[in-house]
């Protein structure tokens, strides 16, 4: 009986599921509520065993029916992804791609690589859009992107990561400040010195990381949309910040910036994010998007990624 399964019946399984309830589960799939409650029932029967207990307000799954979910969540995702990879085989040039870019990751590096797709596919048209943190993530899983290049790892079983490099990021303040002059003198800063200062924090326009913060050790934050803006505010003297070190590199070099030696960020005020390229497994990726990706993690293996 188990080869008289539909795999409409488990789609069918899963919006209940998720939605709690056979009348959400309809007006998702766009189904009346009789056709969700027959293809249950039918599954049910077909198994053997009862996935929902019904003798409440709003059906909930039963042990066997919780012991089956992520089974059937297993077999949809394959089946979804030998879809996509199936149309792919089928699919012509893309009419354009939408590129997620963590603004850790050097821009110039992401532009190469579409350089090299516009040389080859002229006629493709890019949507690039600057995301931070959990940014590129919801853009994947809300499908308003088609590749995302990003610096936090979020795992889903629909997005699939490839890991880029390592993206070294350094403590820095204006050398008029009075971090920059506590620094000259000697042992690396405390943070409870750090924490007598401003800090100028990236915000994450996403949902995902609400209510937490990342490398953040001083109760006194300006928090901004962008490293660009977090740059200019920290030359003018307002407060101390991590930026990426291919961002800031010639600032340093010149003077313009100082590090801020802290043994809470390792050595010489640094931190490493790994970065990854990622994009949903039943959504694959098109022959301009494929050469996107070739020509990115080629310059990655070239070494033009600044380093400390």
């Amino acid at each position: 009986m188990l080869d008289a399964l539909t795999l409409d019946q488990m789609r069918m399984f899963i919006a209940v599921t998720e939605t709690g309830s056979f009348r959400a589960a309809s007006t998702q799939l766009s189904r009346v509520q009789s056709a969700i409650s027959h293809s249950i029932g039918g599954m049910e029967t077909q198994l053997g065993v009862m996935l929902f207990d019904r003798s409440g307000h709003r059906p909930v799954l039963t042990s066997e029916g919780q012991a089956l979910l992520a089974d059937i969540r297993a077999i949809l995702l394959k089946v979804d992804t030998m879809r996509a990879r199936a149309r792919g085989l089928g699919e012509g040039l893309e009419l354009g791609i939408s590129i997620a870019l963590d603004p850790q990751f050097p821009v110039e590096l992401a532009a190469h690589a579409l350089k090299t797709m516009q040389d080859a596919y002229p006629s493709v048209g890019v949507r690039l859009t600057i995301a931070p943190m959990g940014t590129p993530i919801a853009a994947l899983r809300e499908r308003r992107c088609t590749i995302a290049i990003m610096a936090f790892d979020m795992p889903d079983p629909m997005i699939e990561l490839e890991e880029l490099a390592f993206l070294w990021r350094v403590a820095v303040v204006s050398p008029h400040h009075p971090l920059a002059i506590r620094a000259a003198q000697g042992p690396v800063i405390t943070a409870a010195e750090l924490a007598d200062h401003v800090q100028i924090v990236g915000e994450d326009p996403s949902h995902l990381t609400q209510g937490r913060d990342f490398h953040v050790l001083s109760p006194r934050t300006w928090r901004v949309s962008d490293n660009d803006t977090k740059r200019v505010l920290i030359l003018k003297g307002i407060g101390w910040g991590n930026l990426p070190i291919w961002l800031v590199k010639q600032d340093l070099k010149e003077g313009r910036l100082v590090r801020v030696p802290t043994a809470e960020y390792g050595r010489n005020g640094e931190t490493v994010l790994r970065a990854y390229i990622a994009h949903r497994c039943d959504e694959p990726l098109g022959p301009a998007s494929r050469l996107f990706r070739k020509s990115l993690v080629e310059q990655v293996k070239l070494g033009k990624i600044a380093r400390p």
